[in-house]
C-alpha cells in the first residue's frame, strides 16, 4: 500500500525477484512511478479497506507492506492485513518512531523513516533467510534480522546459539538495543540480529523453526 517513491521502488524490486505484486494507492496518478515495465496489479482506493485489499489479492498474499505517507493509514492497513486476513509477514512504515514499540507488540514489524530504505522493508517481507541484512565481502558471514519465533520465547539466548551455531550480535527489545549474556532469556517481540556462517544458514533456520531440543 502506497505508491510513492518508496512504494514504487519496493514494488519494482519485488517484481525483479520474480514475485507477483499488487500496488494500492488512493491516487491513480501515483502508479506512473511504477513505469511501463511493471506487470503487477494497480488498485485505486484506501489500502485499509477490506474490499480494496481483496481486489488487490490479499487472500493470496504471502506478505503486505504499508508504506503510504500516513502513520495512521499504515497501521490500520497493517492490522487489517494481519488480524483480518492472517498475513504473517507485515511491515509498516512509521514516521513517529515513538509508536514503534506499541506496534511491535501487535506483531507488526515497523521501520522508522529516519533509518528507512527500500532494502530494509524488502528483507522483512521476504521469507526468513532469503535476503541477509549484511554479507561480508568474502561471502562467508552474513547478518540476518529476525523476530524471535514463538517456540524460542522463554528460552535462554545461549541455548539458541549453541543449538543453531549462530551468534546473536545484539537484540532490539522494546525499542532499545541490548547485548545478550548467558542469563538473557528471549522475550516476545525481541528482534535478533544473527551473525551466521553462510554454510550454516539452513541449519540455523531449521533450529529456529523447530524450536529448542530438550536440555
Amino acid at each position: 500500500m502506497g505508491c510513492g517513491r518508496v512504494g514504487s521502488t519496493l514494488a519494482r524490486s519485488l517484481e525483479d525477484r520474480n514475485h507477483t505484486v499488487s500496488v494500492i494507492d488512493s491516487d491513480p496518478d501515483a502508479f506512473r512511478r511504477l513505469g511501463p515495465a511493471f506487470n503487477g496489479d494497480k488498485v485505486t482506493g484506501p489500502g485499509f479497506d477490506q474490499e480494496v485489499l481483496q481486489k488487490a489479492g490479499i487472500k493470496r498474499a504471502d506478505a503486505f507492506a504499508a508504506v503510504s505517507s500516513g502513520d495512521n493509514s499504515n497501521i490500520i492497513a497493517a492490522r487489517v492485513a494481519r488480524e483480518t486476513f492472517n498475513i504473517q509477514q507485515v511491515v509498516a512504515r512509521i514516521y513517529d518512531p515513538g509508536r514503534a514499540e506499541v506496534y511491535q507488540r501487535l506483531g507488526i514489524t515497523t521501520v522508522a523513516t529516519v533509518k528507512w530504505t527500500a532494502d530494509q522493508v524488502l528483507r522483512r517481507l521476504l521469507p526468513a533467510g532469503a535476503e541477509p541484512d549484511f554479507r561480508d565481502p568474502s561471502g562467508t558471514i552474513r547478518v540476518d534480522h529476525i523476530t524471535v519465533p514463538e517456540q524460542w520465547i522463554g528460552h535462554r539466548s545461549v541455548h539458541f546459539q549453541e543449538q543453531s551455531r549462530a551468534r546473536i550480535a545484539w537484540i532490539d527489545r522494546l525499542g532499545e538495543g541490548m547485548l545478550p549474556n548467558r542469563q538473557t532469556v528471549l522475550q516476545e517481540g525481541d528482534m535478533l540480529h544473527l551473525a551466521i556462517r553462510e554454510a550454516e544458514v539452513d541449519h540455523a533456520y531449521g533450529v529456529l523453526e523447530s524450536g529448542p531440543e530438550d536440555l
